[in-house]
């Protein structure tokens, strides 16, 4: 009985610790798929996410108070959220700019106070709402498009062809609770 004890213990012991191991495995597959069917190298991939997290750092270290938002896409930072003054803003795009790799800043911040935590989850739930739009439309990949929100302004960036970047245009404009649409792609030949 006992040796049958020790024996459940260890498999429910394994299964808990396994289930982070089936979690990790799926996020990762996840992942290598996305990557698998992105535009960019693996290299940029993996700079792209080096890129945002030495911006946080930036952002952490030198604009606390501030409500910036940095996404990099082939190499090219945008800079979303609020700043109190120009002088911030022209502030933060120098340090941005300094981060090795950076080939281009797209300054979009705006100066103001903080957007709220409840405009924030609005943004999220347009992003949601736009990326499920994108599924399936026949016209553009949404693993070709990134999509930011910034108070009801909808950022989209990739690696796109004119067609493909219009397709995208149209349904983020026709998506609910977006209110203006900024193109931050790079361009690829027509096909």
């Amino acid at each position: 009985m006992t040796s049958k004890l020790l024996l459940a213990s260890a498999i429910a012991a394994c299964a808990v610790v396994l289930q982070g191991c089936v979690a990790g495995a799926v996020v990762g597959a996840g992942t290598v798929a996305l990557m698998a069917d992105d535009r960019r190298t693996t290299g940029i991939y993996i700079e792209d996410e080096n890129i945002e997290w030495k911006a946080v750092a930036k952002v952490h270290d030198q604009f606390q108070g501030s409500h910036i938002n940095a996404t990099s896409f082939n190499r090219k930072l945008l800079l979303t959220g609020e700043v109190s003054t120009e002088e911030t803003k022209k502030a933060v795009e120098a340090a941005m700019r300094s981060i090795p790799s950076v080939v281009a800043v797209a300054n979009e911040l705006a100066i103001g106070p903080n957007s709220p935590v409840s405009a924030r989850g609005n943004d999220s739930l347009v992003t949601s709402n736009l990326k499920a739009r994108l599924v399936g439309n026949g016209k553009v990949s949404p693993t070709h498009v990134k999509v930011i929100t910034e108070a009801g302004t909808v950022f989209l960036m990739g690696l796109v062809t004119p067609s493909e970047a219009d397709a995208a245009v149209e349904i983020a404009r026709s998506t609910a609770g977006v209110s203006r649409v900024v193109k931050v792609f790079e361009y690829l030949p027509p096909k």
